[in-house]
């Protein structure tokens, strides 16, 4: 059997596709959005003419055997740009849900409606963290109660920075539907187009990804037909007996299964911002001279831009295995999926602060892209799991002990 590392043909030519649409399309508008802190409907719409933008394109990237395809586009959008790239590709993590709770007939009725179309593009939102419940899932205080008169669940709570909160089309909401179970009493809910009830009063304005579109989200009384609940009835109260007679994780928590699915993705999204930072500074450095030569003759600067493109590549490897073993079934045994987010996002602030210092003063304003990337990187070692949690589960997974 041969090994190779070498991409194929089809995945350089999804790496060349969306690398074009990056180059041509989101990096001449990256500022602009960047200062105006507002939802790009104009570039998601021409993803979506072009085929980057929806149901079927994610099905195909998720189709692919190698489980390369996602990480590879996410890597070349966001080298286009973090703010931007996240409102494409934001509404992925709603779908993850759905893929990781759905049934098949769930699955084909609201992935569809997460992106609208060419002509009426939508997002979705996939609503998990809490004001008092972001890394600690198990303190989740949004309730859903079964109404078995009306075969209906109602939800109340509030959700806290949910991408696309909001403005989304189809909101995938993680809700508790019996307390003394903890963690192990949750489970996912639709929330159809236009419900009554879910409230995004207004926009968190953030240090970076400025570009998308972050909201608490309030549910009040929200009633939904018992058909949104992800999985179905029969499932959920096989899961829950199973709990409450003691018989181990009891299927897992959705929302756990959500962020195994999505962070190597997350990964390669702070890839493409680390590479960009790189390849800024490499050029910059090519092209400033202090003391009658390019600063990159001098050994510290060169020696810099080594590091970050090893580091950059060697987080890409993470990356890139832990997509293969999440979309194949292989356990990740050490914590190989929470390694290639840690890494990645690591690298991303990192390189980006290197190459604000190559850049000097320059790199401080506004005048260039390296700034927008420093900001863009810190959340990678923040959301979908803090570093310090990535770390957590790492430790569990090779001590095979519950550290805390």
């Amino acid at each position: 059997m041969s090994f190779s590392l070498e991409l194929s043909e089809e995945h350089v030519d999804l790496r060349d596709w969306v690398h074009g649409f990056a180059e041509k399309v989101i990096r001449p508008a990256a500022a602009e959005w960047d200062e105006r802190e507002e939802t790009p409907w104009p570039i998601i719409q021409e993803a979506a003419k072009v085929g980057l933008y929806g149901f079927e394109t994610i099905a195909t990237f998720w189709a692919d055997d190698t489980g390369l395809s996602l990480p590879i586009a996410n890597e070349e959008l966001f080298w286009g740009d973090g703010g931007i790239g996240m409102a494409i590709f934001g509404t992925t993590l709603a779908v993850a849900g759905i893929f990781a709770a759905g049934t098949p007939d769930q699955m084909a009725e609201w992935v569809p409606q997460c992106y609208g179309d060419e002509a009426d593009p939508k997002v979705g939102a996939f609503c998990s963290s809490e004001p008092a419940a972001g890394s600690d899932v198990s303190a989740m205080r949004t309730r859903a109660r079964y109404d078995e008169a009306t075969d209906e669940w109602v939800l109340n709570g509030q959700k806290a920075w949910a991408t696309n909160g909001g403005i989304a089309n189809v909101h995938v909401v993680q809700a508790v539907v019996d307390a003394e179970l903890g963690s192990r009493g949750q489970a996912a809910f639709i929330i159809p187009p236009g419900t009554k009830g879910l409230e995004a009063p207004g926009k968190i304005k953030k240090h970076g990804l400025r570009a998308s579109h972050t909201a608490d989200v309030f549910l009040d009384d929200v009633r939904v037909p018992g058909s949104c609940l992800l999985g179905g009835k029969e499932k959920l109260d096989e899961k829950l007996a199973r709990a409450r007679e003691g018989g181990g994780k009891a299927g897992g928590q959705a929302a756990m299964k959500t962020f195994e699915l999505s962070r190597p993705t997350v990964g390669a999204q702070a890839l493409g911002i680390a590479r960009a930072s790189y390849e800024h500074a490499l050029e910059y450095a090519k092209e400033r001279e202090t003391f009658g030569r390019p600063i990159i003759d001098n050994q510290s600067i060169a020696f810099t831009l080594a590091d970050m493109r090893m580091e950059i590549d060697a987080a890409r490897l993470l990356v890139w295995r832990a997509a293969w073993m999440g979309r194949n079934d292989v356990p990740f045994t050490a914590g190989e999926g929470s390694m290639s987010k840690l890494k990645a996002g690591r690298v991303a602030t990192w390189a980006t602060e290197r190459a604000i210092q190559i850049l000097g003063g320059n790199g401080y304003t506004r005048e260039f892209p390296v700034e927008r990337l420093h900001r863009d990187a810190k959340i990678y070692d923040i959301f979908e799991g803090t570093e310090q949690i990535q770390q957590l589960v790492v430790a569990r997974n090779i001590s095979g002990r519950h550290i805390r």
